[in-house]
């Protein structure tokens, strides 16, 4: 009886032994798949960070791509002129009433009657203002009672050796006188046309502008007019 049982039981465990033997060559066959596939995924990985991203575009390149996709062209018809670049004239600026006063000199109001009369403010044309000037008044002394050539138009006292409140309101009752007299429209017409300064000139001795005529001409000085700032207050 002893017997039989001892040989049920070692039969039992043979085929127990048998059955783990099984499990365990199983379990070591699939952790050697399961290992391979770990390392082929780990090295698909590694592969993939290790190609570089591609270079983004500069912005030249997208600028360009723009224009590229956006190009316009033009057609000129074939009868247009060109223009020389040296066809297109000199330009230049004249000084305002602000920048004139600023500036303050004998030469500044020449240039703001010429402004407020709407003549050129050419060389001859201040230069033969300038000498008038000085013929009335003198050059040190050319803001004397804000009248500086001792003009009779719109006076504060109605004559001559009247003044203005200001050399502005002087400078633009100046142009109204050359303009409106008709004893001084050759004047007007030498300033307005720029012309040679003996010419304008002729025509300031030939005015009724002074009662002297200059003595035609003989009284008349040639020499630079000075440069003289008149004082601030007189410009108003």
């Amino acid at each position: 009886m002893i017997a039989e049982l001892i040989a049920t039981v070692a039969s039992a465990l043979r085929v127990t032994a048998r059955r783990a033997g099984a499990v365990l060559r199983a379990l070591i066959r699939e952790r050697r798949v399961l290992a391979i596939g770990a390392a082929t995924v780990a090295f698909a990985l590694f592969a993939s960070l290790s190609v570089a991203n591609p270079a983004l575009p500069s912005g030249d390149d997208e600028l360009q791509a723009y224009l590229d996709a956006h190009a316009q062209t033009y057609t000129v018809a074939g009868g247009v002129a060109t223009v020389s670049s040296d066809d297109r004239g000199v330009y230049s600026a004249s000084p305002g009433i602000q920048t004139l006063k600023a500036e303050g000199t004998n030469y500044a109001w020449a240039k703001m009657v010429m402004l407020f009369a709407g003549w050129p403010m050419s060389d001859e044309n201040i230069t033969v203002f300038t000498r008038w000037m000085r013929q009335e008044n003198g050059p040190d002394d050319w803001y004397n009672r804000n009248n500086p050539l001792n003009n009779g138009w719109g006076t504060q006292g109605g004559t001559f050796m009247s003044g203005y409140a200001n050399l502005v309101d002087a400078a633009e009752q100046c142009a109204e006188a050359l303009h409106t007299n008709p004893g001084y429209a050759g004047i007007a017409n030498g300033f307005a046309n720029s012309l040679p300064m003996e010419q304008t000139e002729a025509a300031i001795w030939a005015s009724p502008w002074a009662t002297g005529h200059y003595n035609n001409g003989a009284h008349w000085h040639y020499t630079p007019v000075d440069i003289v700032v008149a004082p601030a207050g007189a410009w108003g």
